[in-house]
């Protein structure tokens, strides 16, 4: 028997059980060490916050967003049972599934991602936002020496400013947290500042505005600002996913003006611009070998038993500051 997350209703959590067979020949047993609660999407399917005829977009899922939903898509385990026809995995190796939260799954072979050896649990866990982050940074195009405002630094906007370095873009980072503010200057960020400094964003650009502004907040206000923090023909990426909530933009003056451009990233696609250098694949194995070289494992605030699943989410809910991954321990 498995236990998995499940959402009966909109703010509701409980722990279902479920027979599993053995794996077929092409398919794996996982054992779960730990699964990560996403902030933005998963938040939202939570509160009810998603349309409800929307199809799900990964087979592990279950049910509907129209509740009742198995939901989640990060976990890490250990393989405990290999089908006869796998030959990329062996027991006792570490792997990445998207897959919801439960304590033990079959899967098929190519819906685990095996990780490097002397990966820990605590970073593979971030590799499906990883992935977003590596997507928003293709889809953004910083160039050298260009400065990208990232508002919201939460995981994935934490992701991002690290990457954005790497590239050689400058960074500042924008988030009321002063935890998070602390944790995106030790990720990169040449200076992080609160919502609503506009004017200072401006001063430390010698007026232009920001080259590049990342909307990673899931907030219409952040977007706002966002907007209206770009240089002339400035280009403001939005990762954020805001379900069915209302997102009211002004987009007269500075908007229109200026000439900005609004950019989706989503990490389903990959920009069309890239083929045929960049896929899937490519940005997969550029997440996994990144896995050792980020901060990760420090940007898990709170670990929580599996069978309390229901007390993460409810510390989520609440937008408790101090938080930035919340992972559930199936240890």
């Amino acid at each position: 028997m498995a236990a998995a997350v499940w959402f009966p209703r909109a703010r509701s959590v409980e722990l279902r059980t479920e027979e599993l067979t053995d794996p077929a020949p092409e398919e794996v047993r996982v054992r779960a060490a730990l699964s990560a609660i996403s902030h933005g999407t998963e938040m939202l399917v939570y509160r009810g916050e998603v349309d409800e005829t929307l199809a799900l977009d990964l087979p592990t899922l279950a049910g509907g967003y129209g509740f009742p939903l198995k939901y989640g898509y990060a976990n890490v385990g250990r393989a405990v049972a290999v089908g006869q026809d796998v030959r990329g995995l062996r027991e006792g190796d570490l792997v990445f599934a998207l897959h919801p939260h439960q304590d033990e799954y079959v899967v098929s072979e190519s819906l685990v991602r095996r990780l490097p050896d002397r990966t820990a649990p605590e970073q593979g866990v971030f590799l499906a936002n990883l992935e977003t982050a590596i997507n928003v940074v293709l889809d953004a195009k910083p160039r050298l020496g260009e400065v990208v405002a990232v508002f919201g630094q939460g995981v994935v906007g934490l992701l991002v400013t690290q990457l954005l370095r790497r590239s050689g873009a400058r960074v500042i980072a924008v988030e009321p947290s002063a935890l998070r503010r602390t944790f995106a200057e030790r990720c990169g960020a040449e200076t992080a500042i609160a919502p609503g400094e506009a004017a200072l964003l401006r001063t430390l650009t010698s007026g232009r505005g920001a080259d590049i502004a990342i909307d990673a907040s899931g907030s219409p206000a952040a977007l706002q600002e966002a907007i209206d923090c770009v240089a002339l023909e400035g280009t403001v990426v939005v990762c954020s996913w805001y379900g069915d909530k209302p997102v009211p933009l002004d987009l007269g003056g500075r908007f229109h003006r200026g000439r900005v451009r609004i950019v989706s990233s989503q990490v389903g696609r990959i920009d069309p611009s890239l083929a045929p250098r960049w896929d899937r694949q490519r940005r997969l194995e550029l997440a996994t070998e990144l896995l050792g070289e980020l901060v990760l494992a420090d940007l898990i605030t709170h670990r929580i038993p599996f069978t309390h699943a229901a007390d993460a989410y409810a510390l989520l809910d609440s937008g408790d500051p101090e938080t930035i991954q919340v992972v559930l321990d199936y240890a």
